[in-house]
């Protein structure tokens, strides 16, 4: 099947936003979005965005059974290692499940790679559910390394309550 990879323009938002809440439904997290439509096209077209994302589409021809021709999302950002300097987080990688096994991931993840090597990156970052052994047998597959089990990185989150906490015991 033929596809193209592109950077997305704001034009694909919608079809950014429609893939975001597929993936959320495919790892059962659908009521972990709890942003607007809004504020997501702001934060990705503001004057400083806060990330960047790139599509994979097909022809017309091979459109989804629901008429996409946009099938297949990495969105991405770019973060600083104190150790190692550039990096690039990796936030979303997506294809719709009917065009999976086509190369589409792969070619999202290769053209992620190239991006972030003409951005001088040092590395990619990305977090995996643990129960998604598809996921992470994918990327272990490209050569991505289990850093939880490699180094005993364990990723930590501040949710908004507790920073909201922590930021009223600011000076």
């Amino acid at each position: 099947m033929s596809f193209t990879i592109r950077h997305a323009t704001k034009a694909d938002c919608k079809n950014i936003w429609r893939l975001i809440k597929e993936l959320a439904v495919h790892e059962g997290k659908l009521q972990q979005v709890m942003q607007s439509y809004e504020d997501f096209e702001q934060d990705a077209y503001s004057q400083k965005p806060w990330f960047e994302s790139l599509i994979a589409e097909v022809p017309k021809e091979n459109k989804s059974q629901k008429g996409f021709t946009t099938v297949g999302l990495a969105l991405y950002y770019y973060t600083y290692s104190t150790w190692k300097g550039r990096s690039v987080y990796l936030e979303d990688l997506y294809v719709m499940s009917e065009f999976r096994g086509f190369g589409i991931g792969k070619s999202l993840l290769n053209t992620l790679a190239k991006v972030a090597r003409e951005k001088q990156c040092v590395e990619m970052k990305l977090n995996v559910f643990g129960q998604n052994s598809h996921s992470r047998a994918f990327y272990a597959a490209q050569g991505a390394q289990d850093v939880t089990v490699l180094e005993n990185w364990h990723t930590q989150r501040f949710n908004a309550e507790m920073l909201d906490k922590l930021a009223n015991k600011a000076p």
